[in-house]
């Protein structure tokens, strides 16, 4: 597993990353690439059957890995990409993330990986020794160091990697959606985000290039336990930042399913104030993370789909 995150920017690959990101979630293939540095994005989507990708740690999520290949293939040839390296955007529920606290670490590049697979070894039901791991210290002086890092089974990297190179590409570095999608966040003030998906509700908060929260609930499937849940997960999470940083949050920056929760009528953040809220209860200002851009979509891009993920992925690019 190539490193997913990098010192320059939260959320991005150490070192640039490739200029085409490709996001494989349960309703299908999103790509994103940019024709040159500081040049907007071309997006594609390629639609995918029900159950084909089915994202968890227990079990293969492929379940017709030709499929998949196949729409990776349309998907990109869309966008013309640049170069055959793709960072891979990965559902949350496939990706396990923690925020570390270390002494010290080795000096040495090579020694640090070991060190952070004995720690996570009782943090997660599967083999550490054969999982996908990497990292970025977020903070690090003589009284603190902080750690960011991702784990996924070895074998379930094994097969959305396959996917891509069966595709005729090669993956470059490899992100869970809510962790790529703080890419999009260009600020030094406090951010309280959230990323809901059709599994999951992921709440993070980042100050600058510090991480102050990254937490990923599984979510019911009945509806009204599903907006308890959601409730309840962004509830504690402006909590949290209000002891974190002396202020109510006013802002939440919103990524996920919007209109598709079969509300309609208005932006994914619009949608999924109005679900969240009581009436007359505005609660947070919901925004959304990355806007959809007016142009550049080389297909129709669906109505359950966030470009945040591809788009904070691209913004560590080359």
């Amino acid at each position: 597993m190539n490193s997913i995150l990098s010192k320059a920017k939260l959320g991005s690959a150490s070192g640039a990353r490739p200029p085409v990101a490709v996001e494989l979630s349960p309703q299908g293939v999103l790509a994103a690439a940019t024709s040159g540095p500081g040049e907007a994005p071309v997006y594609a989507f390629e639609p995918l059957p029900q159950g084909v990708i089915v994202p968890g740690i227990g079990e293969e999520n492929l379940r017709a890995p030709e499929i998949v290949a196949n729409a990776i293939r349309a998907a990109l040839g869309q966008v013309s990409p640049r170069t055959h390296a793709v960072t891979l955007v990965l559902p949350d529920t496939v990706v396990r993330v923690f925020v570390l606290d270390f002494d010290s670490l080795p000096s040495k590049a090579a020694e640090v990986v070991p060190v952070i697979r004995f720690r996570l070894r009782k943090m997660v039901p599967f083999d550490v020794e054969q999982a996908g791991v990497s990292y970025q210290v977020l903070v690090e002086n003589k009284t603190e160091c902080k750690v960011l890092a991702a784990v996924l089974p070895g074998a379930i990297l094994a097969e959305y990697e396959g996917a891509v190179r069966a595709a005729s590409y090669e993956p470059g570095a490899v992100l869970p959606t809510s962790l790529a999608s703080l890419g999009a966040i260009d600020s030094t003030e406090p951010v309280l985000a959230a990323n809901l998906g059709a599994l999951a509700l992921t709440t993070s908060i980042t100050y600058g290039q510090d991480l102050l929260l990254y937490r990923s609930l599984d979510l019911p499937e009945e509806p009204s336990q599903r907006l308890d849940e959601v409730q309840r997960g962004i509830a504690v999470a402006a909590a949290y930042f209000e002891d974190k940083v002396g202020a109510r949050p006013r802002v939440l920056h919103f990524a996920g399913i919007g209109a598709g929760m079969g509300l309609g009528g208005g932006s994914a953040a619009e949608d999924f104030a109005r679900w969240i809220f009581p009436p007359g209860d505005s609660g947070l200002t919901v925004v959304d993370l990355a806007p959809r851009p007016e142009t550049g979509a080389a297909t129709p891009l669906g109505n359950v789909l966030t470009l945040a993920g591809v788009a904070g992925a691209l913004a560590g690019a080359a």
